[in-house]
């Protein structure tokens, strides 16, 4: 593949910010992009800010730049409306997961609780698209990242990555239980 493409994955500790950013490491692998990746964990074990910058194509450094996503993944409201406000590019996209595990600073009262009307609105100043994912039908609440993976393929957000590519991830990623629930959501 030929250019950058910038992936900014944010979350709180515990819900998978890890596995969602070595899943669309290892599908844009093998759809044909070059990747650089780094995870940053801050107080992950505390429920504090989890995130993993992915870079596609032509970099030489694995950090986004500020400003510079193409396409945000979060898995929290709070930390989508951080990551649009301090990542995405204008005119890009943030695709998140409708959940609220209410990060450290919202516990403690030290940030007020974000709606999802907030993530929206961030995103629309922006001049760029909010996706909104939720599903009340999962089996289980960690596969929020691969409802949020299914979302992103839809939506053809990543170009040139496709279902066959993350299959071939989650392959390599899940045990066999959790890789067959895990593809009936794509």
């Amino acid at each position: 593949m030929k250019g950058t493409f910038n992936i900014f994955m944010a979350g709180v500790g515990g819900q998978g910010i890890g596995l969602l950013a070595e899943l669309m490491a290892r599908a844009a692998d093998y759809a044909g992009w070059k990747v650089r990746a780094c995870d940053t964990h801050g107080l992950a074990q505390r429920g504090g800010m989890v995130t993993s910058h992915l870079r596609l194509g032509d970099s030489n450094s694995p950090l986004v730049p500020d400003g510079r996503a193409d396409l945000v993944l979060a898995l929290e409201r709070t930390e989508a409306l951080r990551a649009a406000a301090l990542m995405l590019r204008d005119g890009g996209t943030l695709a998140w997961y409708d959940a609220t595990w209410q990060a450290l600073d919202v516990r403690t009262g030290s940030t007020p609780a974000v709606t999802a009307a907030d993530v929206e609105a961030a995103v629309a100043a922006r001049g760029g698209t909010a996706i909104r994912v939720h599903r009340d039908d999962l089996a289980d609440p960690r596969m929020q990242n691969t409802a949020l993976v299914a979302v992103v393929l839809a939506r053809a957000a990543v170009p040139g990555l496709d279902a066959s590519h993350v299959k071939k991830a989650m392959a390599d990623l899940l045990p066999e239980a959790a890789l067959k629930a895990n593809l009936s959501l794509l």
